[in-house]
């Protein structure tokens, strides 16, 4: 098998080479070239100590030394060079103990986590598969290098890990490994809030975000988002589901595009509705406030998981309009572009037709045509530049200053009666006819 790699990748494994080394570039860059996908980065293996590589290479940085890893710099590309290693024992469910460099590709080729991640290749000698990662990729298979049990014991994040790549490759998960998550699962409960999250997020935005379910069948989900495993208990009685609130989640992911904000967003839009459900005398389930219940849940979640303040604020404020339906009226989508805010509108109107798609059939002609209506009134609100907003008013603060008003909370109040006023006409947006106004 020939793999086309990177020429400075390629230039280091020569140096490394010609100076009496081993050296292969490994792990994901040889999967994802397998498979035909563009690897994010190139990681090179050799025999070389980290004391030799920075002794061969003039520009290199000391990324983890202690695990015998150095980046070396070529040109603007950076490349993690590592040392054949065998790691000790893992104390803390992922660390080892301590880091033995070793001469030997194969035993470090046997501490990585899945066979499909613990191939080397080199552009003479070829592919280096000791755990049959190919036939893994040819049966789309995802598959523990070794003891599934080992494996996950010295790393608890690779739990999570296993169906990430499940979820990004389309591929299922080896009944024995499978089993070990089963196992340890609760061994999650000791990896970081930031790792967790970073792995959360790629399954999501993967192309099969719906590979979730898996991780709740397998108690993944219970370690780190037990408000999900509720969800997925939690009946819907009522004529504009078919799904249980897990499983209208899991679908809604599905209908939207795979874009971060988005796909926290469908996640957690529905998150509260177990808290809020009541059931009347005729049997039909009722969520009202469940959209407010679910923006407080949502913030208290992602603060849990160490997100950033602007993807919490947005996926929030989405999440408490989520259920919001002005009428396709021009009047009452500026209203609604301007409560609900220009910068997340269009998000807005993504998440109400994945909402919709992840429903029964019951109305959806109607829903359709309403959603149809608001974004037709929202494209020719930009198309006309017609003002949503203080920043678009035709008058500002100073204007009113100019205009004799003492700087305060009047120009304030001034400028929101302006503004209320050009959402209802707003070819009344006109410095002059402002101003006159007051």
């Amino acid at each position: 098998m020939k793999l086309s790699i990177p020429s400075n990748a390629e230039k280091i494994l020569r140096i490394l080479e010609k100076n009496g080394y081993e050296a292969y570039v490994v792990g994901g860059c040889v999967r994802d070239s397998v498979l035909g996908r563009t690897p994010d980065d190139w990681d090179i293996t050799t025999s070389a100590k980290p004391e030799q590589v920075k002794k061969l290479f003039c520009r290199t940085v000391d990324t983890g030394l202690k695990h015998g890893t150095v980046t070396v710099l070529m040109e603007k590309e950076g490349f993690e060079v590592t040392t054949y290693r065998v790691d000790g024992d893992y104390e803390d469910g992922r660390h080892p103990k301590e880091v033995l460099f070793t001469s030997s590709l194969e035993e470090d080729l046997k501490r990585r986590d899945f066979t499909i991640n613990a191939m080397a290749y080199h552009p003479d000698r070829g592919l280096v598969d000791l755990f049959h990662g190919m036939d893994d990729i040819r049966n789309k298979m995802i598959r523990c290098v070794g003891s599934p049990l080992e494996r996950f014991q010295e790393d608890a994040l690779r739990i999570l890990r296993a169906v990430r790549f499940s979820a990004q490759l389309g591929f299922e998960v080896e009944k024995g490994t499978e089993e070990g998550i089963r196992a340890l699962a609760a061994n999650l409960k000791c990896v970081s809030a930031e790792r967790i999250q970073t792995e959360l997020v790629k399954l999501l935005v993967s192309s099969h975000p719906d590979y979730l379910r898996k991780a709740y069948e397998t108690g993944v989900t219970r370690q780190f988002l037990p408000e999900f495993d509720i969800c997925m208990g939690t009946e819907q009685n009522t004529p504009h589901h078919c799904w249980t609130v897990g499983e209208h989640i899991l679908h809604s992911l599905l209908s939207v595009r795979a874009d971060k904000v988005l796909r926290l967003t469908m996640l957690l839009h529905d998150i509260g509705k177990p808290e809020v459900k009541t059931t009347d005398e005729n049997g039909r389930d009722h969520f009202k406030t469940h959209g407010a219940r679910s923006e407080k849940m949502a913030k208290e979640i992602l603060r849990r998981l160490k997100f950033d303040n602007d993807t919490t604020e947005k996926v929030c404020r989405l999440i408490r309009w989520h259920d919001a339906r002005p009428l396709p009226e021009m009047k009452q989508v500026r209203r609604a572009v301007n409560r609900i805010g220009e910068d997340i509108f269009p998000l807005y109107l993504e998440a109400q037709r994945a909402d919709m798609l992840a429903q029964s059939g019951y109305k959806r002609s109607e829903k359709e045509a309403r959603l149809n209506g608001v974004t037709l009134c929202y494209q020719k609100i930009l198309e006309e530049n017609q003002c949503v907003s203080l920043k678009q008013l035709a008058v500002k603060g100073k204007d009113l200053i100019e205009a004799g008003y003492r700087p305060g909370p009047e120009i304030g109040e001034k400028l929101n009666f302006l503004l209320e006023h050009v959402l209802e006409f707003p070819e009344d947006n006109r410095k002059e006819i402002l101003l006159s106004l007051l």
